[in-house]
């Protein structure tokens, strides 16, 4: 898909919105949802979504992505503190050439350790709840 199109309503994160489809959820307000990604790159690898219908970084408008970034902003820490990793990658793809698979606008805080190696996005095997569930509770803890 390209950088200018539709929004499709029946995208997976829509219906994570609309409650059709579970999620880990780590933080939820009137305006972000944030939740576990079902297929990890590492442990801790968390979404943070907009409400609003944006397939992406050009999409949203401005006081939105500011609500959004303030957010992933914030929810990092949570993972920072709760996890102690050795480092974070925030990821933000725009259009299928850049990787973007889900095309709803989403950050991804990715924790990375030392020893560990990341699985590739959107490649690795779908976690458990049960320990998505876990580690969300431990990052909503330190919200």
């Amino acid at each position: 898909m390209s950088l200018i199109g539709e929004y499709d309503s029946k995208n997976i994160f829509a219906k994570i919105l609309s409650g059709d489809i579970p999620c880990a959820k780590v933080y939820e307000d009137a305006r972000v949802l944030s939740f576990m990604d079902a297929f990890p790159q590492s442990k801790g690898h968390t979404l943070v979504i907009p409400k609003v219908k944006a397939r992406n970084l050009f999409d949203i408008p401005s006081e939105h992505l500011q609500n959004l970034i303030h957010q992933t902003q914030r929810i990092a820490r949570a993972v920072n503190t709760s996890l102690e990793p050795d480092g974070i990658r925030i990821a933000q793809f725009n259009g299928e050439p850049a990787g973007q698979t889900v095309f709803h606008l989403h950050f991804h805080i990715i924790p990375c350790w030392d020893a560990g190696k990341l699985k590739g996005h959107a490649s690795g095997e779908m976690a458990a709840m049960s320990d998505l569930l876990e580690t969300a509770a431990r990052i909503k803890a330190a919200l």
